[in-house]
């Protein structure tokens, strides 16, 4: 079988180690060999890419293909299906910034990602939780001052209402999202800022809640990744064994200790707070009271990231793109750097690092003989942030040639 070669390119190869010139030799959709001066065979495509950067395909651990907008008013007055047609643009804009799995955090169900993966439509493998589940009057439930709780993810046959209440309510929700294909439980164990009727500071689900989502969820085979904010349901996701914090905004010395001594990660989604600010102060139409709260976790959110990096928490890209626009998830690798995540820390945290929490790693993450060909082509330098996506060369997904960028001129 003919293979495709690329030779000459210097290789981040996904564990955080340090870069280094070789060839990859790619076959049937698999990287075959890793290594300096690879043989060619007959028939063998060998592809130049010296002065290039190749890495496995970048990981976002925490998006929201399903979703599109901030805005209320034009979310209600969507049709029903409308929605998933604007799925695939959204999964498109993903791949194009070479991003080739992700790890969705409520929204997409089991058609987008089978149809992903039978090739229907074109994007990165999905990861599914389906909804996040949410206490009433928690970060999940849409009700409104006037009375009405236009929901923002409706609940049709593959994905049931988040909002759960008492032990066997919930234990009974993460049967359904498993068997509706949930790949992971999501919980949200403090308020949000999207929720115009709850506090980010304050514990969401009682223990008990927690105990029984996390331990049934395991019971299963799924881990639980839990959206916090507030130091009080940071903790509380921790204590019930959670696998994954996410945003983590106000992280305080306890809980970093928890993180620590449990092996938690945290996914820190830093572009999302600063995007809803923007939309602010162009004029969206988005609640005084979800403004607020984005602007008073922004404060907030630096520090406690900063803290974590010096601590040694361990850490894994997420952009929560939705909030922000599809396509603008690599902001994340800029800020993250800025915060005080080094610059192979930065690239881990969205290949093997990522791999590894997702519970992907077999597959993908890394470049490897076995693995999965989910690769990327950077120019110029790799360390520079601040460039990213345009400094984007191409993307290889199973072995494809799937996104072509020459440079400009």
């Amino acid at each position: 079988m003919a293979r495709t070669i690329l030779t000459g390119g210097a290789i981040f190869d996904g564990t955080g180690g340090p870069i280094a010139v070789s060839d990859v030799a790619i076959e049937n959709g698999t990287i075959a060999a890793v290594g300096r001066g690879l043989a060619t065979r007959p028939g063998d495509e060998t592809v130049d890419i010296a002065g290039l950067t190749l890495a496995p395909g970048f990981i976002d651990t925490h998006v929201h293909v399903g979703l599109s907008t901030i805005d209320y008013l034009q979310g209600v007055n969507m049709p029903f299906s409308y929605q998933f047609f604007m799925t695939e643009q959204n999964l498109k804009a993903t791949l194009d910034v070479g991003i080739t799995t992700v790890r969705d955090a409520s929204g997409a169900d089991l058609g987008v990602q089978r149809a992903v993966e039978d090739g229907l439509i074109d994007g990165p493998a999905v990861l599914l939780t389906i909804i996040a589940l949410s206490q009433t009057g928690g970060h999940g439930d849409h009700w409104l001052p006037s009375g009405n709780a236009p929901e923002i993810l409706g609940v049709h046959p593959g994905r049931p209402s988040g909002v759960v209440d008492g032990v066997d309510e919930a234990r009974k929700r993460v049967r359904e999202l498993i068997r509706n294909g949930a790949n992971w439980i999501k919980v949200n164990t403090s308020g949000g800022v999207f929720s115009p009727r709850d506090d980010p500071t304050r514990q969401h689900f009682s223990d008990e809640e927690l105990t029984a989502i996390v331990a049934e969820a395991e019971r299963l085979g799924v881990h639980v990744m839990a959206h916090a904010h507030g130091s009080a349901g940071i903790k509380a996701a921790i204590r019930a064994g959670v696998t994954s914090v996410e945003h983590g905004t106000d992280l305080d010395d306890d809980a970093i200790e928890m993180m620590l001594e449990r092996g938690t990660w945290l996914v820190p989604t830093l572009g999302v707070g600063q995007y809803i600010v923007d939309r602010v102060d162009a004029g969206d139409a988005i609640p005084p009271e979800i403004a607020r709260k984005a602007k008073a976790n922004g404060e907030l959110r630096a520090d406690s990231l900063a803290k974590a990096i010096a601590a040694g928490v361990r850490i894994a890209m997420g952009s929560d793109c939705a909030a922000t626009a599809h396509g603008t998830n690599l902001i994340e690798f800029r800020l993250m750097h800025e915060m005080g995540l080094g610059p192979l820390a930065v690239l881990h945290s969205a290949t093997g690092a990522a791999a590894e929490l997702i519970g992907v790693a077999d597959k993908v993450g890394t470049v490897a003989p076995g693995k999965q060909a989910d690769l990327v082509l950077i120019a110029g330098d790799p360390f520079d942030f601040g460039a990213y996506p345009g400094n984007l060369r191409a993307v290889y997904r199973r072995g494809q040639r799937v996104r072509d960028y020459p440079a400009a001129g």
